[in-house]
């Protein structure tokens, strides 16, 4: 019984937080997530908790997987040259992009900008305020790439279809 009420809960989870979000096939959303309006969301992605918040468009890849607690800002506050301290009414938006294959741990915040290129993986409570190349291996505040995946090993299970 306990099987079922889970699957169910995750069924409504996933069509509550999806809907009206422009998504590919086999996603998965495990604990409450809230995407802006201008989310685009590939195919076998798994998130476990996140908040997309702002104007600025976000784009999430295939085979993308998250931990708990996730934050996307892409909308900021002038601060540099309005007509106010310490900050004005004027807003702008950066878009963030995620590439395929990407792996964000637990209690990750990214801000708008930056590009996640395909294979990264981001250590669990970094804050992303800079581009992180492809296979990269990532953290810290602000996250900056420590180690690099094995291009070859990463290209054969890729080539073989081997995604979670």
């Amino acid at each position: 019984m306990k099987s079922l009420i889970k699957k169910l809960v995750s069924k409504f989870w996933s069509a509550v937080s999806l809907r009206g979000i422009k998504h590919g096939n086999g996603c998965k959303v495990n604990f409450k997530c809230n995407f802006s309006p201008n989310t685009v969301i590939g195919n076998n992605c798994h998130f476990n908790g996140m908040n997309i918040s702002g104007s600025g468009k976000v784009i999430i890849g295939d085979n993308f997987h998250s931990g708990k607690n996730i934050r996307i800002l892409t909308t900021f506050h002038n601060f540099d040259r309005g007509n106010a301290l310490p900050y004005d009414d004027t807003v702008y938006s950066k878009d963030v992009i995620i590439e395929d294959n990407v792996w964000l741990g637990e209690s990750v915040m990214i801000l708008g900008g930056v590009t996640i290129g395909e294979g990264a993986v981001i250590q669990a409570g970094s804050v992303v305020c800079k581009d992180v190349p492809p296979l990269a291996l990532a953290g810290g505040h602000p996250a900056v790439a420590f180690k690099y995946r094995d291009k070859e090993h990463y290209d054969r299970l890729k080539a073989e279809k081997k995604f979670m």
